[in-house]
């Protein structure tokens, strides 16, 4: 921490929005990576998170704080094969309409696609990841050798951040503290534990963060999907299919357009959005008892064909029809 003047750091980025001096990439990541080893104090670290609120971040210096935090990740192995595994992120959980992310885990691992979730346990009371996982029997690693295991072994692993990355782990909890959130609740959905070998699947829900985070994973040579999330969960809203894009090479393919026409039917979905509620709706979905909502096959789909399962989108939509031509007829 000895080249880095924090007093001077804060003064020039705690200008708010018209005088703030932005961060280069370079001086973003070294800023960082010292946070999340720990050597900033804690009244350094938040009048830095607040003064990067206020001024917001630019796509340099998030393309900096992603860089930092990608190299201090342990470095997972891909699994043997052709297929990119696919890392989801799991941060917001459910408020008002079921998690469906482990639903899309699980679908991705019948299809032989080796899948890491990782996330929190608990998310100021929504319902989590971990916690649905849990109820239909999918434990949390407790190791990273763990988790390296469940992914090679079984293709599906859940893994709680702590584990992962115990400085964006602080880094999140400054959020009880503060009353605010901060650039790690958008990094956290960027990570690539495989380092550049893994799909990740991205998303945010305001338009001005799907622009930032495209820019980001493009910037980091990122291989991903992204869409606007429900709740802040990734998985495609099963109302109404959000923009699916492909980044991959350095460009953004469109896979499937929004949906904007009026709903014509609502999805089967739980009524309610608790753990045993989901599992149990969960569970009819994956033996043909409930239909799996068509923006879910969609996204399926796109997984598929993203992650090197199949080499023709067209051939991945094909799949995941009869597999859900064949849950209906279980």
């Amino acid at each position: 921490m000895d080249c880095i003047d924090l007093a001077a750091l804060i003064r020039d980025i705690g200008r708010g929005a018209a005088g703030a001096r932005d961060l280069s990439r370079s001086q973003a990541q070294q800023l960082y990576g010292a946070m999340l080893d720990g050597d900033v104090p804690d009244l350094e670290q938040g009048a830095i998170a607040i003064a990067l609120r206020m001024k917001t971040e630019t796509v340099d210096e998030m393309a900096g704080f992603l860089a930092a935090a990608n190299e201090r990740l342990p470095r997972l192995g891909r699994p043997p094969g052709a297929l990119r595994p696919i890392v989801i992120p799991s941060y917001n959980g459910a408020r008002r309409g079921a998690n469906l992310t482990p639903l899309l885990a699980l679908l991705l691992q019948r299809f032989g696609v080796p899948v890491l979730v990782h996330g929190l346990g608990d998310d100021y009371g929504r319902v989590t990841s971990e916690q649905i996982f849990a109820e239909f029997g999918v434990q949390a690693c407790r190791s990273l050798a763990q988790a390296q295991l469940a992914i090679d072994e079984y293709g599906l692993a859940y893994l709680p951040l702590p584990l992962l990355s115990p400085g964006l782990d602080r880094q999140l909890a400054l959020r009880s503290r503060l009353g605010l959130r901060n650039c790690a609740h958008s990094l956290v959905k960027m990570l690539d534990p495989f380092h550049g070998e893994a799909l990740l699947l991205a998303a945010a829900t305001h338009p001005d963060y799907i622009n930032s985070m495209r820019a980001i994973l493009t910037i980091s040579g990122a291989h991903a999907l992204l869409l606007r999330g429900t709740e802040g969960e990734p998985f495609a809203n099963p109302k109404r299919r959000p923009l699916i894009e492909h980044l991959h090479d350095g460009v953004s393919d469109v896979l499937f357009e929004a949906e904007r026409d009026s709903l014509r039917a609502l999805p089967q979905l739980p009524e309610t959005c608790d753990a045993s509620s989901t599992v149990a709706w969960l569970r009819r979905v994956l033996v043909g008892e409930a239909s799996l909502p068509s923006p879910i096959a969609n996204q399926l789909a796109c997984c598929l064909y993203a992650c090197g399962r199949s080499s023709d989108f067209n051939q991945a939509k094909a799949l995941v029809a009869v597999e859900c031509a064949g849950l209906a007829a279980a």
